[in-house]
């Protein structure tokens, strides 16, 4: 069997570090890493306006800063097919079918759904298109025979639900869809990096994000803001590192070769814990550090945005080109989902020469 990865981004802004360390980073690492036969990224724009379907011109300009920052990040349209998701018409399809296997219920129990209304007030009136978003995100997954989906764990409920599903048809209408297997983070500060202002997640909402394409001197401005431990009020005074952000952030980026570059004086993060533990670190010099460690990491990141931005029809293009193969994709896996339904008439010669048998019968 074929090892395929789908995966992707709802189209609601650019992008942050939470999603750099979350997916991107790791995306880039799956893409040249050989182990899998083909990669899907999707800018899923249908699932943005399921929540935004009054401000469809958000979603719109959103696209190509999204194409933006997956190109900056490393990823490769020779080795990833990055696509549009309302491009592929079949996905829509698909889904169709699919509502027919799960229960109102089921839907009202998934922890993400109940969590993301809570979220966005919808208590009193849930769009139908947002209620569904696990069966869509199951049709997005199974177009493209997906055996793999790096997620967050936050995303855990919304893959076992399309496993239901894929199981569920299985069942019915015999082995035709994969069922996929979730990719975690290796590290896991990078489950959920929290806002700069320590909150518990990175939102666009909250303003509390530091984005892939900033410049220097925002990025920096941000850090400095950063929530720390709110008790460690004097450099002498003892600190905490679990739930500091400032240290959550540096679990998810630092490396060995950033102390050696910006900090000496420590040669991994486990040292620079222990005296912030014990007291005689300073929040600033912790943070100067941070700056430094992202900095490092940005930098590459802002410049080749720089460059991808002087030749926007070009991105254009990619996401045509892309969108192209990925509906080739979709219709195959149609094409056998409609065989398994036995909806596939026209192709179906056994039941038209069956229905001719019949008919010519009863009128002989």
């Amino acid at each position: 069997m074929e090892q395929i990865i789908l995966t992707g981004d709802r189209p609601t802004g650019r992008l942050h570090v939470g999603h750099y360390v979350g997916s991107l980073k790791r995306r880039v690492e799956l893409q040249n890493s050989g182990k899998y036969d083909k990669i899907f990224i999707m800018i899923a724009d249908a699932q943005a306006l399921t929540d935004n379907a009054e401000h469809p011109e958000k979603v719109r300009q959103n696209i190509i800063e999204v194409a933006l920052d997956y190109l900056a990040c490393g990823l490769d349209p020779v080795k990833s097919t990055m696509f549009i998701q309302s491009q592929i018409p079949e996905l829509c399809e698909l889904s169709f079918y699919y509502m027919n296997l799960v229960t109102v219920a089921r839907l009202q129990r998934n922890p993400t759904v109940k969590s993301e209304i809570q979220m966005r007030n919808f208590e009193a009136s849930i769009p139908v298109g947002f209620f569904t978003y696990p069966i869509s995100q199951a049709s997005d997954i199974t177009a493209f025979k997906a055996t793999a989906v790096p997620v967050g764990e936050d995303q855990a409920p919304m893959l076992e639900q399309t496993k239901e599903i894929v199981r569920k048809f299985n069942a019915v209408y015999g082995d035709t869809l994969v069922e996929p297997e979730m990719l975690l983070p290796d590290n896991k500060a990078c489950l959920r990096l929290p806002g700069i202002d320590g909150k518990a997640k990175m939102s666009k909402s909250l303003g509390n994000c530091i984005y892939l394409g900033e410049d220097a001197d925002e990025v920096k401005k941000k850090v400095m803001s950063m929530f720390t431990d709110p008790n460690h009020l004097r450099v002498e005074d003892p600190g905490q590192v679990e739930d500091n952000p400032v240290f959550i952030y540096l679990d998810a980026f630092s490396r060995p070769e950033h102390f050696e570059r910006h900090f000496p004086d420590y040669q991994n993060i486990q040292e620079m814990k222990a005296h912030y533990t014990r007291g005689g670190l300073g929040d600033m010099k912790v943070k100067k550090f941070l700056n430094n460690v992202l900095q490092d990491e940005l930098e590459p990141i802002r410049n080749r945005r720089r460059e991808l931005e002087k030749d926007i029809p070009a991105i254009y293009d990619i996401l045509k080109e892309g969108s192209m193969r990925a509906r080739e994709a979709a219709a195959r896996t149609l094409d056998d989902v409609r065989r398994a339904m036995k909806i596939n008439y026209f192709e179906d010669m056994d039941l038209i020469s069956e229905q001719a048998k019949k008919y010519a019968r009863s009128c002989g």
